[in-house]
């Protein structure tokens, strides 16, 4: 993980203060757009934390505001009003303590580089020892399954392994929380069953902070410690759902599970209300 020296007026990071604190906090966060016709508010209050090495998905209706939200939590817009706090520390532009996975893996990945050298991009910047750096470009391809392949192009792999290669680009950064965003919505329906469960790989090995924006509740619920449901225009949480399915996951139990069928129905009821 990024390790890092507090800034003015933060609290030092010690292990008391790490079991309390909750890694991503989400205080009354609001965003309002300034427009021609006047000001359009698009999130009104949403509040909700996520905690070290969970992993929460955050669902709702088409056009709530799930990727507004999106943009405010990796830094990549401001906040209007609330606030969004990384360890702490108020979330005021793209945190060293994050990354980011996109739906368009086609636009994430650099053609004209190798699987090794879109993994090894993000590193350059954080002046890692060579040895520490290639350890983390090895283990990340491995981790996602893609060892051997390092000197392959993205245009010679499927969709699916393209996507690996950006979810090992994105965990050779070693980041303390993992934002994805609809990060399996291209690939067909095999290849998204593997994806979530190398999600859930990732978690568990590399201990990641993990929250995923999705329209998939199936997904939703499969992945999740925790689902943020999303309502009302401008949007707030309806609700956080609880999901208590039993570890390890596996995509034919837990599916065919009787608790997988309520939570699902409760999470679609709250979105269909919502919508």
């Amino acid at each position: 993980m990024v390790h890092r020296h507090p800034t003015a007026g933060e609290e030092p990071m010690t292990a008391t203060t790490a079991a309390a604190q909750p890694r991503l906090s989400v205080q009354g966060l609001a965003k309002t757009y300034d427009t021609k016709k006047g000001a359009v508010p698009v999130i009104a209050d949403l509040t909700f934390d996520v905690h070290a090495a969970e992993i929460v998905c955050i669902v709702g209706p088409s056009g709530i505001g799930k990727t507004t939200l999106l943009k405010c939590l990796t830094g990549l817009q401001s906040i209007t009003s609330g606030s969004a706090r990384i360890d702490g520390k108020q979330i005021d532009g793209p945190p060293e303590e994050m990354a980011l996975v996109f739906q368009e893996y086609t636009r994430s990945l650099m053609p004209w580089l190798t699987v090794e050298k879109n993994v090894r991009l993000p590193l350059k910047h954080l002046r890692l020892p060579a040895a520490e750096r290639e350890e983390r470009i090895s283990s990340a391809l491995a981790a996602v399954g893609l060892a051997g392949a390092e000197s392959k192009y993205p245009w010679q792999l499927s969709g699916g392994m393209q996507q690996r290669v950006a979810i090992a680009r994105a965990i050779a950064y070693r980041p303390e929380v993992l934002i994805m965003d609809e990060p399996f919505a291209s690939v067909d329906a095999q290849t998204r069953f593997e994806l979530e469960d190398l999600c859930l790989k990732i978690r568990d090995e590399f201990g990641m902070t993990i929250v995923v924006v999705t329209h998939d509740i199936d997904e939703a619920v499969y992945l999740s410690d925790r689902v943020v449901v999303l309502g009302e225009r401008p949007a707030r949480v309806t609700r956080t759902v609880d999901i208590g399915l039993p570890a390890p996951r596996d995509q034919i139990t837990s599916r065919a599970a009787h608790e997988f069928a309520e939570l699902r129905t409760e999470i679609f009821e709250l979105i269909r209300k919502a919508g």
